[in-house]
């Protein structure tokens, strides 16, 4: 299986942005599924996946933000908001 790779990803930082890349164990199951979802989905990508996922995450939770906000929404749907 091909790993995932989590290093800096140039299409998801601005230039306002800071992109902090870190190093995490997923799952085979869930690894796997990521997997064929982007093969399935080229517009998406996993960097795209964890970043609406641990926004959607802390948006459930009670955490509100507008930037998050922004960052969740861009996500899913595919839009870049600027100021």
């Amino acid at each position: 299986m091909q790993e995932l790779n989590y290093d800096e990803n140039p299409k998801v930082s601005n230039h306002k942005d800071e992109v902090i890349s870190f190093k995490c164990e997923l799952q085979e199951n869930l690894q796997k599924a990521m997997k064929e979802f982007v093969e399935d989905h080229p517009n998406w990508d996993q960097y795209r996946i964890l970043q609406a996922a641990i926004a959607g995450f802390l948006m459930q939770k009670g955490f509100q933000n507008r930037d998050l906000t922004r960052l969740y929404i861009g996500n899913m749907f595919s839009m870049n908001f600027k100021d």
